[in-house]
């Protein structure tokens, strides 16, 4: 797949900007390289530690909760700041900010790494979501600095949204492989060579994003904001142990719903808002975050039952589950590229639509395959919702970005990765919830399929309203 010549930039010089580096004749591939694989060792992390858990929870004589904490806390300081990333790389520089959360989550994974006990590895997980906020954000904005040109910047936006589909499937298989071989602590010391390579990429090839220093930090929408995220994805993962009407996760919805407000409040107010409200009044970008909320929670959802499914109905190991699950990541990349290269020609409407029909497609046929069916009849289901949902995203991804102006490039990721981080959680929480309380293993997950399958549609629905029928610029 051929890339065009990175844009060096811009260079409109806004007040603040960096001085420029020097013109080089970088690989056109090397940006993509550079970001893409910040993203993957971010959500590597999260599905390759779900089989060390058990492990490192035996060796480090850890609780009950601090085996939660190892991986929960990850996930809500992850979520919690991708705002805060998204606004301090609009502030500060998106190459800086991307550099300096791969620095921190590359240091944090050492940490991990070498970490004598439970307390020590989950302060030093709390520190590697910080690390992965910082990322994020800055790895869409760059690609959009990187690759101007709309029909190139679709193929790379896919590609980036590809490597979370990889990640989620492959991350039990290395997790197994590591563990099984050279022990948990590599779990975490395999980022080390992917930060160093990605932060000298970067440095190397990316050019220096603009600098908008003049505009002052919003602190207490940020912290309402960190609130609001932590509580709800706090509620969500614990609605799918306790169950949606227990106290404790009725109050941590309830707070979110406050602080959620209190956040609207003070953007209306605030001089410099993380987000101004037009934006978010757009069709555009409201539309497609929404539709980015939709399909995570369908995906996720199927990714996480069906992993219970095969693991405890079928008794596959987490090896043996992750190439169960092949199928549906094996067609995340082949979709990427063709959605990409097909963009120009369709728009990247008619792309989102058939992507969230297929997808809803392809559970519907799970769901209606029956109780405990043959393995062979759920790959055509699994390559259907896989190929569906990353045929989507790059629409999706290309929307939202499209729909914010340069100087809040940042905080567009952020908003786009926020709200699918809130529908991965919700669609996990809702999977497990159907799991525990149906009458049988099977019954829930028939039931969560049909769940994701309606979430696919109105995603579908959406997209109709929402999504450009052409790209500008295309």
């Amino acid at each position: 797949m051929a890339f065009a010549e990175p844009a060096d930039g811009g260079r409109s010089k806004p007040s603040g900007e960096e001085t420029p580096q020097p013109e080089r004749r970088a690989q056109p591939w090397a940006p993509l390289l550079a970001v893409c694989a910040g993203y993957f060792m971010v959500i590597l992390d999260v599905t390759v530690l779900n089989v060390a858990v058990p492990v490192i929870g035996r060796e480090l004589s850890a609780s009950l909760t601090g085996i939660q904490w190892i991986t929960d806390g990850y996930t809500l300081v992850f979520a919690g700041f991708l705002l805060t990333g998204g606004a301090l790389g609009d502030r500060l520089g998106n190459r800086r900010i991307f550099c300096s959360g791969v620095a921190v989550f590359t240091v944090a994974s050492a940490a991990c790494a070498l970490a004598p006990g439970t307390l020590f590895l989950v302060a030093a997980r709390l520190v590697e979501g910080l690390g992965a906020a910082l990322i994020v954000p800055g790895s869409l904005a760059l690609l959009q600095q990187a690759y101007p040109e709309p029909e190139v910047r679709s193929r790379a936006f896919g590609l980036w949204g590809s490597m979370a589909g990889i990640a989620a499937c492959a991350g039990p298989l290395l997790g197994g492989a590591l563990v099984s071989t050279v022990g948990w602590r590599w779990v975490f010391l395999i980022n080390l060579p992917v930060g160093v390579a990605c932060t000298l990429l970067t440095l190397r090839y990316v050019a220096r994003s603009p600098r908008r220093t003049g505009r002052a930090l919003d602190w207490p929408a940020q912290c309402v904001v960190v609130a609001t995220v932590a509580l709800l994805t706090a509620a969500l993962n614990e609605a799918g142990r306790r169950g949606w009407s227990d106290p404790a996760v009725l109050a941590g919805l309830g707070l979110a719903a406050l602080t959620t407000t209190a956040f609207v409040v003070r953007e209306r107010l605030a001089r410099s808002p993380v987000l101004p409200l037009d934006l978010l009044r757009s069709r555009e970008m409201s539309g497609g975050a929404a539709i980015g909320l939709l399909f995570n929670f369908g995906f996720y959802g199927i990714v996480f039952t069906a992993s219970l499914q095969f693991q405890h109905q079928r008794g596959y190991s987490a090896l043996g589950t992750g190439l169960a699950l092949f199928p549906a990541v094996a067609m995340t990349m082949f979709a990427s590229v063709l959605s990409g290269r097909l963009t120009r020609r369709t728009g990247d409407r008619p792309l989102v639509i058939s992507g969230m029909l297929l997808a809803a497609l392809g559970l519907t046929g799970w769901a209606a395959a029956g109780a405990d069916p043959a393995y062979a009849l759920l790959v055509a289901p699994m390559m259907a919702v896989g190929f569906g949902t990353s045929f989507a995203l790059t629409g999706s991804t290309a929307t939202v970005m499209g729909a914010a102006p340069p100087a809040y490039s940042g905080a567009a990721s952020a908003l786009f990765n926020t709200t699918r981080q809130i529908g991965s959680a919700t669609g996990v929480a809702l999977g497990g919830t159907l799991l525990a309380t149906a009458t049988d293993y099977d019954a829930g997950l028939r039931l969560s399929m049909t769940a994701g399958a309606v979430a696919y549609l109105i995603a579908a629905g959406l997209a109709w309203r929402c999504v450009p029928a052409r790209t500008e610029g295309a």
